[in-house]
């Protein structure tokens, strides 16, 4: 369900398993409480990740530390990327995908062109073999589903997320990879690979994740306006 990335004082790092329920439902522990369990700390969630969503999670181990990472969520400084991966090409290599998310049906949400309070999403593709496109993505913002409804709204659906695509697999490839921020008066990086997925585990995903390095360094399309 999760392996231990980082014990610090006041949070824990954790690497999320994918087609892992968040939260507690129909009687199953959800992964705040195996974590709980199995490191015997009463821990609080300042973020979440999808169900078949694998990878970086922090959990605070008080109330003040917290509200003190909600606060670096909501005014955006922590600096979080991703990886998916795609069976289609986009009409670019790279970009920013921006609109408004409304609800659709049965849970699903969609992306419009007004630009009231949208998601905003930066992203690089590039190829991994013949048929497979490795999507780097940088959110700036942090709505329900923003990933997923990001690459459908350009015709590239994450591969195996049957919620938004068509294309079936042996898991959802969607991954929190990196994650960086200022607590306190120290700086943390975190950098976690898939641990899982036959895609993920490919020596070419391997590899072109070892010559990317810092994802923060790389030259992200510029977000040009301001958004809520």
């Amino acid at each position: 369900m999760f392996e231990l990335v980082a014990d610090e004082v006041d949070f824990v790092v954790i690497n999320k398993a994918a087609d892992c329920n968040f939260h507690s439902e129909d009687g199953d522990a959800g992964l705040v409480v195996e974590v709980e369990r199995a490191l015997s700390l009463k821990l609080y969630s300042v973020h979440r990740l999808d169900k078949m969503t694998s990878g970086i999670l922090i959990l605070a181990k008080s109330p003040t530390a917290a509200a003190a990472f909600t606060q670096l969520f909501a005014q955006r400084k922590m600096s979080k990327f991703y990886l998916a991966l795609s069976m289609q090409k986009p009409n670019k290599k790279q970009g920013l995908i921006k609109g408004d998310m409304e609800k659709s049906r049965r849970g699903s949400w969609k992306l419009t062109k007004s630009q009231h309070n949208p998601a905003v999403t930066q992203f690089f593709s590039q190829s991994l073999v013949p048929g497979i496109r490795l999507y780097l993505l940088k959110p700036a913002t942090g709505k329900t589903h923003q990933l997923r409804v990001a690459l459908k709204s350009i015709a590239a659906p994450i591969l195996g997320d049957m919620r938004y695509g068509q294309d079936e697999s042996d898991r959802g490839y969607l991954h929190a990879y990196q994650l960086s921020f200022r607590y306190g008066e120290k700086d943390y990086f975190y950098q976690v690979a898939p641990s899982r997925g036959d895609w993920f585990m490919r020596p070419e995903c391997q590899q072109q994740l070892q010559a990317l390095g810092d994802l923060s360094h790389l030259n992200w399309p510029e977000i040009n306006t301001t958004y809520s």
